[in-house]
């Protein structure tokens, strides 16, 4: 990573790495001594799928995430499930007090949405905005949406 760095001069700060639990077990001291050094770059780091393996608490606090992914699996029924709604509430609050970022995955309807906004879950990710495009499909939507922003700025 170090050397495609300087090779491309990528400033990395631009860049996250994320890692899911099960990558992180398997050494939890190497991984550690490896996530140090990528921060010490200026690499950030996400834990992915969040809450579906053997997810402990003491990850968030001895491994230097600055962003937390709660998976899809969650978020799917908030609306149905108070079980899964708690969960998710539980994540965000977590993340918050650990000054973690946070990604709401598999977003697929407004209401979905509206519930993570009022629990001050900013960003996230799913079917609600698009389904996955071509890179081209994708700039033009992207074009799209600057245009209308700014004509209603």
């Amino acid at each position: 990573v170090k050397n495609v760095l300087e090779e491309t001069q990528i400033d990395p700060h631009l860049l996250e790495i994320e890692l899911t639990e099960s990558m992180i077990i398997d050494s939890l001291e190497a991984t550690i001594a490896k996530m140090d050094e990528l921060r010490a770059l200026g690499i950030r780091m996400s834990i992915d799928d969040f809450g579906t393996g053997y997810s402990s608490l003491s990850y968030l606090k001895r491994l230097p995430f600055s962003t937390l992914k709660i998976d899809r699996s969650f978020v799917r029924d908030i609306l149905v499930d108070q079980d899964d709604a708690v969960m998710v509430e539980t994540m965000i609050s977590m993340a918050s007090i650990f000054n973690m970022n946070v990604i709401a995955e598999g977003v697929e309807t407004i209401e979905q949405f509206e519930f993570l906004e009022r629990h001050r879950c900013r960003y996230f990710q799913g079917y609600l905005c698009s389904k996955p495009v071509q890179v081209n499909v994708f700039e033009e939507l992207l074009m799209h949406d600057v245009q209308s922003c700014s004509s209603h700025s």
